[in-house]
Parts: C-alpha cells; sequence; structure tokens
C-alpha cells in the first residue's frame, strides 16, 4: 500500500490491500451470478464472526445508525425499553427508538463506568421491558459493557424480554458468542472492527427476536428498514437466488467478502485475545506516560480503542494536528460538555493482528513526541 496517513481514530480503520482490491471490481449487477454467491457467503460469514448457528443477519446499505433505525421492527407504540448507557451513543440510540414511540427508561453510569448488574436487576424487577439495549463498547468513552452478564440477568430475570446490543465499536474486536450468551440483536457496520470501508449497516437477530418481529399486532412504521422488504432478500442470496428490494452496494459488499474470509481463517478467539493483548499493551504505555484512560477501571476498558484524558494545559486543536503532521490521524472528543478535554485512538483490525505493519509503533511514537513538543512532560 502507498505511503499514507494511518488513521487511528475509532472507525473507520485502516483497510486491507485485498478488502480495497475486492472493491476493484467493474461495474456488476446486483443479480449477477457471479455475485450472488458471494452476498450469500457474506451472510454466512457474518454468523461465523458472531458465532451462531442460527440467527439471522441483514446486511444492507447505510451507515450504522441504520442498526437503531431497524429496531422499529421490534418496537410498538409505548412499548418499554430499558437502556444501559456508557456514553454519548447510548443517548442517541435511546432517542431514536423514542422516535418510534418507546417509553425508554435510562440506567446511566458517569462517564468512565457502566451501569451495575445489581441496579439492572431491580430495573427488571420493577417493570416488564420489551427489550434492553445495552452499548457493547460506546466509542465516545471506550467503556466496554458485560454484555455476557447483563445477557444473563435480563433472561434469568425476565425470559421474553430481548437483549439488543450495539457493537458498532465492538464486533470483530471484542469476545461476542452470540448464541451461548442468548443475545438477541447485535448491530454492527462495516467501517470498524470488520475492516470494510463505511456504508454497510449489519444486524443480526435470533429467532426470538424474529419470532417477536413476525407476531407483531402493529404495522412497521418504517419503509427502508422494514424486515418484511428485507429478510426475503437475505434469505434469497443464501440460498444462491437473486432478489431485488433496493440496490444492494455491491462493491461493499465484495470488501466484506474479502474482509469475512480473513477474519473467519482463524478461531475468533485468537483474534479476541490478540486484541486483548495489545490493548493492554496500549493502556500501560499511556499510564507509562502519566496519562489516564476514560474508563476508570481495567475491565471497564474496550479492547479496539482507547479513550483518555487530556493532560493540564494541552488542548484538542494542538495534540491532534501535532500527530497528523507526523503521518497519524486520531480523534478527539465527543461527550457533550467534555468533547475538549479528551482524545480517542483506535487499536483494532490488521492494526492489531498484523504487527508487522507496527501501526501501534508509530501511534506511540508519534504520541510521545507529539506529546513533548507541546510541553508536555510526564
Amino acid at each position: 500500500m502507498a505511503p499514507h496517513k494511518l488513521c487511528m481514530i475509532p472507525g473507520p480503520i485502516e483497510f486491507h490491500e485485498d478488502v480495497l482490491a475486492a472493491m476493484s471490481t467493474p461495474a456488476t449487477s446486483h443479480v449477477d451470478p457471479s455475485f450472488v454467491p458471494i452476498f450469500g457467503e457474506a451472510i454466512e460469514m457474518v454468523r461465523d464472526v458472531l458465532l451462531t448457528k442460527v440467527a439471522q443477519p441483514f446486511i444492507v446499505s447505510g451507515s450504522c445508525t441504520l442498526g437503531w433505525d431497524m429496531m422499529v421492527n421490534l418496537l410498538e407504540k409505548d412499548d418499554e425499553v430499558l437502556s444501559l448507557n456508557t456514553g454519548y451513543f447510548g443517548d442517541h440510540f435511546s432517542e431514536c427508538l423514542e422516535v418510534y414511540g418507546a417509553k425508554v427508561t435510562t440506567l446511566r453510569a458517569e462517564v468512565g463506568s457502566r451501569p451495575s448488574i445489581s441496579s439492572l436487576e431491580k430495573a427488571l424487577n420493577e417493570k416488564k421491558y420489551k427489550f434492553v439495549t445495552v452499548t457493547h463498547v460506546d466509542t465516545s468513552t471506550g467503556v466496554v459493557s458485560d454484555i455476557k452478564a447483563v445477557a444473563q440477568t435480563v433472561k434469568s430475570i425476565s425470559p421474553k424480554t430481548l437483549v439488543v446490543v450495539d457493537g458498532v465499536c465492538s464486533v470483530g474486536s471484542e469476545e461476542i458468542l452470540f448464541d451461548d450468551w442468548g443475545l438477541d440483536i447485535v448491530i454492527t457496520g462495516s467501517q470498524k472492527g470488520l475492516g470494510v470501508p463505511p456504508g454497510l449497516s449489519i444486524v443480526v437477530a435470533s429467532q426470538q427476536a424474529i419470532k417477536k418481529y413476525k407476531s407483531r399486532t402493529t404495522p412497521i412504521v418504517s419503509y427502508y428498514s422494514n424486515w418484511n422488504k428485507w429478510l426475503p432478500i437475505m434469505q434469497a442470496y443464501e440460498s444462491r437466488k437473486p432478489a431485488y428490494f433496493a440496490t444492494p452496494a455491491v462493491q461493499l459488499i465484495y470488501a466484506l467478502h474479502a474482509s469475512l474470509k480473513a477474519i473467519t481463517s482463524q478461531p475468533m478467539e485468537v483474534r479476541f485475545d490478540k486484541h486483548r493483548q495489545v490493548a493492554a499493551n496500549f493502556r500501560q504505555t499511556v499510564k507509562d506516560l502519566g496519562l489516564k484512560t476514560l474508563a476508570q477501571k481495567e475491565e471497564y476498558a474496550a479492547n479496539g480503542m482507547t479513550a483518555i484524558w487530556l493532560p493540564e494545559g494541552l488542548e484538542i486543536p494542538q495534540l491532534v494536528p501535532a500527530l497528523a503532521n507526523k503521518g497519524v490521524q486520531i480523534a478527539g472528543g465527543i461527550l457533550d460538555g467534555l468533547a475538549g478535554k479528551y482524545f480517542r485512538i483506535g487499536h483494532m483490525g490488521i492494526s492489531v493482528t498484523e504487527p508487522e505493519r507496527h501501526h501501534i509503533d508509530k501511534v506511540v511514537e508519534a504520541l510521545n513526541d507529539s506529546l513533548k513538543e507541546l510541553g508536555y512532560k510526564a
């Protein structure tokens, strides 16, 4: 790949050469006999990444945010929803659900923490909820939620309540055992842990969720997000038959296929371990520099990204350009009221799984040099 500024934000991430090459196809019909099996195999490999045998993937052209919108298939007016909130994206997921008539109750943690399991138990015992939402990794804070414990708690107290996971910043970098943990929905997209350019929204639904969608008593108040439209399309392509509702992003699906093939070429646990190891080492480097992560405890810290408080006297408009000048793009904060007080760095995908690229080394060097240039002393 030609030399370029490394994109080390929490997504989009760096893309493998094979993924980019897969996009470089001539104009191809979405019903072309050569494309149909590519789409079908991509659907099947999404299951492999999430370690599920029977859940139903949806791969649709759009931002990751479209996955939130797709929850309209499960919602009916005045349905009760419990939101476990760890940051900006928890706020906006709830906002989306309220647009479709949900009555959202929020369990909110302080910045860098996450709602306790005891508070979840208390909420579930006080009221019946249609589903519980949890952001696996909130990209605004770098806090990872214990979705295994959340799902176990929900299913033990309220078995009919669906567990809806926003996995936009976790799929491909955090351990997810969809079937074993009893998850019902995982929402993600192409440009983070899956290592594909932006433009694909991916939702995986359990058979319990599909049953709940099919048993609803009111019309689905959406056209493009409507599973009545999309479910037959996914089933057709997986059966190696062409179908049409809206034109898929053909070249992006070729890219997704290439990335998923590489990801699933080894056990997922190997990939999870690599992300754990690199993340732990990176957080230690941050500590050695005298900096603090937003995540208040090690067990709260994500494996695909880290959010770091700015040292006293430094500002985002100083630090971000300083690293950019050294060939590394990082991100500022996005939390309301705190956006200018911290920065975020991504470490997922090929930057982790292919250490010979030295992406993480370059980030550490650029961060260290930039801090010194700006007058920071550890």
